[in-house]
């Protein structure tokens, strides 16, 4: 099956489902995340990421209230585990690295810890909490900290009840765009 077809299956499937304990659906949320990178004029790569960015969490068939029963369903990983054969590290890593980010952020802003929605925190915890000093260095060398930060404050914002987007076949056309050959597929 195609790639394309694949992941318009999942959120065909899946994409109803609660975004853990928001008020918006996994769809909605990839939906509103995509648009406003795209709003942003970020890369293809960037909002192909903003779109897939919680892929993970569809890959797998724990509970929607998975966070609220301690659980964390290390979405980012399966997430990129996922996408890496498809997909260059321009969509990939900003994918793997939006939960760091949101610690990373915790860090270094307290601001942004205050903004955090009750499910958010909730994450938060089972994610590690906030970055310490080392970790905070070494995420900030990471070449995609920028695109990370930026998918992450998209994340967050990506939360409104009824709010109108483009439609899942707006995005899914950037999958044949930058889709890497299978050859090209080992060398990421």
């Amino acid at each position: 099956m195609h790639t394309k077809s694949v992941i318009q299956a999942m959120f065909e499937a899946k994409g109803a489902s609660e975004y853990g304990g928001e008020s918006v659906t996994q769809l909605e949320h990839a939906l509103q995340a995509a648009m406003l990178a795209e709003q942003s004029n970020s890369t293809p790569q960037l909002v192909l990421a903003a779109l897939l960015h919680d892929i993970g969490h569809l890959l797998h068939d724990l509970p929607e209230d998975a966070p609220a029963l301690g659980i964390d369903d290390h979405h980012e990983n399966s997430g990129y585990a996922f996408l890496i054969r498809h997909f260059s590290s321009a969509v990939t890593e900003p994918v793997r690295q939006h939960v760091a980010a949101k610690r990373y952020l915790c860090a270094v802003d307290r601001e942004y810890l205050d903004q955090l929605s009750d499910p958010s925190r909730t994450s938060l915890a089972l994610q590690g909490g906030p970055m310490n000093d080392a970790e905070v260095k070494e995420f900030e060398a990471n070449p995609f900290f920028q695109d990370s930060i930026l998918l992450r404050r998209w994340d967050d914002q990506a939360k409104l009840v009824d709010c109108e987007t483009p439609s899942l076949n707006h995005f899914l056309d950037l999958i044949d765009q930058l889709q890497m050959s299978s050859s090209n597929c080992l060398e990421n």
